[in-house]
């Protein structure tokens, strides 16, 4: 019988691709240029903002994903969480006519369900071509900001690409999905729960009674529209990608049995937001 070939990097310099540099993969480039053989980015069809990102992060660009694709040991997508099908589909198509034995490892490190992990795993081969990824943090650009917790059968590989580099990566397990949980759950906390203040001042200027409320929330020493303002600027112009996230969130609920009321209502609650196109 023949011995079935490591999907995974191949030598100790891989060629790593990130789709896309925005602040998030930008920082992911940078971080794994010290371990890497280059680091690429696809410049078709992204804006002048991503190049100058990519530019800053010293990144290689090549003309498209495809070709990104054909060059690549490893692809990391880092996007909105809502164009992360759409990305693995490009990958995919992409990687037509490669040798299968060379296929790229791919890393889903957007925050998206297990059932999405799945589904990009079906879109490139299976699962022992993808690893899961989930950054809790921010951009990192310097250590002790940002996890990067992986799951899945190389994640200890992948892992190994960010040893020394701002993002501490963090091994939960084999089964891909599970890094992804984990960012669903950190999610309830980081974006779901805030949004609870919008909906209290929201129902309860609805119902005639907001001052009453702020009374009695002044007294438990809470100022509702400060709350309420905080929420406005710490989501800004991110509250779309943000309601993508809740969807996700859900979605993970959802699969575990558990009441994913509370995401979709932070879907909902972001995408009404002045900065989230309708």
């Amino acid at each position: 019988m023949n011995e079935r070939r490591d999907p995974g990097p191949r030598h100790d310099r891989p060629v790593v691709g990130v789709l896309h540099p925005g602040a998030m993969g930008a920082a992911i480039g940078s971080a794994l240029k010290a371990r890497a053989g280059a680091v690429l980015w696809a410049a078709a069809g992204r804006s002048q903002a991503t190049s100058k990102r990519a530019e800053l992060a010293d990144l290689v660009a090549v003309p498209d994903v495809a070709v990104l694709a054909q060059r690549c040991d490893v692809i990391i997508s880092i996007c909105p969480p809502h164009a992360a099908l759409a990305v693995a589909e490009q990958v995919a198509a992409g990687l037509a006519g490669r040798d299968p034995a060379h296929r790229p490892l791919y890393v889903e490190a957007n925050a998206v369900s297990p059932a999405t992990v799945r589904r990009v795993a079906e879109l490139l081969g299976g699962d022992e071509h993808v690893v899961d990824g989930a950054v809790i943090g921010p951009p990192a650009w310097e250590r002790g900001q940002s996890v990067l917790w992986l799951s899945g059968r190389h994640a200890d590989q992948v892992a190994g690409l960010f040893e020394g580099s701002p993002f501490e990566a963090r091994v939960l397990g084999p089964e891909p999905g599970t890094a992804s949980a984990l960012k669903a759950c950190f999610a309830l906390q980081s974006k779901a729960l805030p949004t609870l203040w919008l909906l209290l001042a929201e129902a309860a200027d609805k119902a005639g009674v907001g001052e009453a409320l702020r009374s009695e929330l002044t007294r438990d020493g809470v100022d509702l529209d400060e709350r309420v303002a905080a929420l406005h600027t710490k989501a800004g112009a991110k509250a779309w990608r943000w309601a993508g996230e809740m969807d996700e969130a859900a979605d993970t609920m959802a699969e575990l049995g558990v009441p994913d009321g509370f995401s979709r209502a932070a879907a909902e609650l972001y995408r009404r937001m002045p900065d989230t196109p309708s």
